[in-house]
């Protein structure tokens, strides 16, 4: 099991002129292009959006039907048995400012068959998953095929990235992200930037969202199968099945810490490193090692600040959210509804089933692409062919230079 992964109003378009009716005309009032009761669509940005997804949300939300009658088994088969695209990836390891190393995976030979100007899409895995997981695999080669350059970010220590310092990465550090958009908006001047994350990903992804506000250097992103809430997350990851998932996501994180375990010898204080090492749940490595680290003075009050529920509302540029209703690891009780109907720039998509990271569904079901793939692209396009082509991120001379005197490229 250990392969599961957690995983001002701003518009980019021009503004729609109407005319006035002529006296004595009958004006009918015109609406947006609907979609299948069986999906929940809400969001205020919703009708600006919607018409761009009419191809896949017209019609009905239809689970494979051996597979997706129950949440656990369409989230475990996706994990283990969905096929996993084979692509060449170039790998770039990235030295941040404390030290610390990320590593960025790119589809090999892009840099020269790709012009400069091509939209670039970030990838953010979920908890422990990297370039080696089917869902971003999917996701790398459907945005590739259709012309994008795309790099999978994997956090420290996930997809065998290297640990250089004694600090993983948390649901409530930005400090990575902040210089990976830096570093790809640097190189790629002339390109739009865009992300989409799973799970912890999304969490991040919107989080740092809210936080950059006004001044994200992003065009728009996607967030998938987004817990928002980690302290519900948290309640439920206790309840039935679900220990299943959290042991194998403990084990995950203890292999990953196990194999750098030397950086963390020496750790004092309120470190708990054999509860870390050997940690039978998300909530025990948490208490061991990620909330000190980062911090914070208990496991709630980390789940509680690093939630990105409340950061919503800050959210400035386009931004699409797919959720499943039954997903046994971002409940549905969680999803920030109401802000995310207040917000002008947010849409939300909820299916009836789908699991976790699973969604067999749609023409590739059930060993294919997830269904949410098609609806992704689409509105990455969308706001492609409408996003303005000036005010690019530039970055700054110290990620330029970095880019040039601290990378290493090896292929993977």
């Amino acid at each position: 099991m250990a392969k599961l992964s957690l995983g001002s109003t701003f518009s980019i378009f021009h503004s729609r002129h109407i005319r006035p009716p002529l006296a004595g005309c009958h004006v009918t009032k015109m609406t947006v292009a609907d979609h299948h009761p069986s999906l929940e669509v809400v969001g205020g940005a919703r009708d600006r959006f919607l018409p761009s997804l009419h191809t896949n949300l017209r019609l009905p939300y239809n689970p494979f039907p051996l597979i997706a009658w129950n949440r656990h088994v369409e989230t475990i088969f996706a994990s283990f048995f969905r096929s996993i695209p084979q692509v060449r990836l170039r790998r770039e390891c990235l030295r941040v400012k404390d030290g610390g190393s990320v590593a960025l995976d790119w589809i090999s030979g892009d840099h020269r068959r790709l012009p400069p100007d091509s939209p670039v899409l970030i990838l953010l895995p979920g908890l422990t998953g990297g370039s080696q997981d089917s869902y971003v695999r999917h996701m790398l080669t459907k945005a590739n095929g259709k012309g994008w350059r795309v790099v999978v970010f994997n956090s420290r220590g996930c997809g065998e990235s290297p640990v250089t310092t004694p600090q993983f990465y948390s649901a409530s550090f930005l400090g990575d992200t902040y210089e990976v958009v830096k570093h790809v908006g640097a190189r790629y001047p002339e390109a739009n930037l865009y992300a989409v994350g799973w799970s912890l990903g999304a969490n991040i992804l919107v989080r740092y969202l809210g936080k950059e506000s006004h001044a994200c250097p992003l065009s728009g992103a996607v967030s998938l199968c987004n817990p928002f809430n980690l302290v519900i997350a948290d309640e439920d990851f206790h309840k039935g099945f679900n220990n299943v998932y959290d042991k194998a996501l403990a084990r995950a994180l203890c292999k990953i810490f196990k194999k750098h375990a030397l950086l963390f010898e020496d750790m004092g204080g309120e470190f708990n490193i054999p509860l870390a090492a050997n940690a039978k749940s998300v909530r025990d490595f948490d208490e061991g090692l990620t909330r000190v680290s980062f911090g914070f003075k208990s496991v709630d009050d980390y789940y509680s600040n690093s939630s990105s529920c409340d950061s919503i509302k800050h959210v400035k540029r386009p931004l699409l959210c797919i959720q499943a209703e039954n997903d046994p690891i971002a409940p549905s009780r969680a999803i920030p509804r109401e802000d995310i109907e207040e917000n002008p720039n947010c849409m939300l998509i909820v299916t009836p089933k789908g699991g976790h990271l699973g969604w067999v569904a749609g023409a590739e079901a059930p060993l294919g692409a997830p269904w949410t793939d098609p609806v992704v692209m689409d509105f990455l396009e969308y706001l492609e062919r409408g996003a303005s082509k000036t005010g690019k991120f530039l970055g700054d001379s110290e990620a330029v230079q970095r880019s040039s005197g601290e990378l290493h490229h090896i292929e993977v």
